[in-house]
């Protein structure tokens, strides 16, 4: 991956976005794509790159750009902050992590607590964690000195900093999917250097981890004729998880391409083409209806949008480490970039 891709992708995980305020990797995003494309953002917070605006079709890339978090639910007497989930979290994960509130007057380090092992009885200690147990400390001595920095609805992301891994493979805070967020760009990037006929708009949509708003609003006010939807899937190529059940989805593999319920099929015909053409590596995943993605949402807009899933692989999804090897990631830029080359005419179903 070239320098200033990787650069961009490291300060996209860096920037704190939980669902609900992604304004700052939103900017990062515009601030990037600007350079190479006209860019906008709708009311709620959504990002627009478009290549081609004449063109004909239209593909629009979407790739969420929040992330899940936390919630301040209540502070206590003893300056303790209670919290909920944005998105699906396993509690356990959470256990002692330091996190970064986005306080009302910057951001706030803080620790995730848990009764001390030394404290448990041997029964509390079989259990698992619950969300209900934990809370945040930020060092604060009272109610009154915790409130001078955090409020009650303040959001909150885990403090975890990307790090290099053996085989050029990286980890890191938000993977999940700024990986979609970063392809949306960098496709429109990769196709404005080499044009097709059709017009292509890259899209990071807001609040999918919680309601798929970003990918309704937008989805609607692009009125794409072909969408596809960059997400990140789980990986099966790690101990304890069922091939068999999941499908085979390796690290360093290439893109994944759902095929099934939930997209359609000459997109995904499409897509493979493109890569076989091309000669981008590729896998194939399974679909067995809705794919949790933001193409849910937006093939339903208007009177529905034939689309396609291309997917990261990802290891330990929805936790702090989130592991992925950029080849894939680079590979899925390309491949989007050369579908939008390719097509000449939107997908129907006859």
């Amino acid at each position: 991956m070239r320098k200033q891709s990787m650069q961009f992708f490291e300060r996209l995980v860096d920037a704190a976005g939980p669902s609900g305020d992604e304004r700052l990797p939103a900017r990062i995003w515009r601030e990037y794509a600007a350079a190479f494309a006209d860019t906008r953002h709708d009311t709620l917070g959504s990002s627009f790159a478009e290549a081609v605006p004449d063109g004909d079709p239209k593909v629009a890339v979407f790739g969420h750009i929040d992330e899940i978090g936390l919630v301040i639910n209540h502070v206590d007497d003893e300056g303790y902050l209670w919290f909920g989930p944005l998105g699906g979290w396993d509690p356990e994960v959470l256990v002692g992590q330091r996190v970064r509130i986005l306080g009302k007057g910057g951001p706030v380090a803080g620790v995730v607590g848990k009764k001390s092992r030394h404290h448990q009885d041997a029964a509390d200690r079989e259990k698992p964690s619950k969300l209900r147990d934990l809370w945040i400390d930020v060092g604060a001595t009272d109610a009154k000195d915790a409130a001078r920095l955090i409020g009650v609805g303040d959001l909150a992301v885990l403090e975890q900093p990307l790090v290099q891994l053996a085989n050029g493979r990286i980890a890191t805070r938000a993977a999940d999917n700024r990986c979609g967020a970063f392809v949306a760009a960098e496709a429109v990037r990769l196709y404005g250097e080499q044009p097709g006929s059709a017009s292509l708009t890259g899209v990071a949509t807001i609040g999918e981890e919680t309601s798929f708003l970003g990918a309704y609003t937008s989805g609607y006010a692009s009125a794409p004729d072909v969408a596809i939807a960059v997400d990140v899937t789980n990986a099966t190529d790690y101990p304890s998880t069922s091939k068999q059940q999941y499908g085979h989805v390796e690290l360093g593999k290439g893109p994944a391409l759902l095929r099934g319920g939930g997209v359609h099929p000459k997109v995904f015909e499409g897509l493979m083409e493109t890569a076989d053409a091309e000669g981008i590596p590729y896998q194939v995943e399974p679909s067995g209806g809705d794919t949790g993605t933001d193409l849910d949402a937006v093939k339903l807009t208007r009177s529905g949008v034939p689309g396609g899933v291309v997917s990261i692989p990802l290891r330990h999804m929805h936790s702090p480490n989130e592991l992925l090897d950029p080849a894939d990631l680079e590979a899925c830029a390309v491949l989007v970039a050369a579908y939008a080359r390719r097509l000449a005419d939107a997908p129907t179903a006859d």
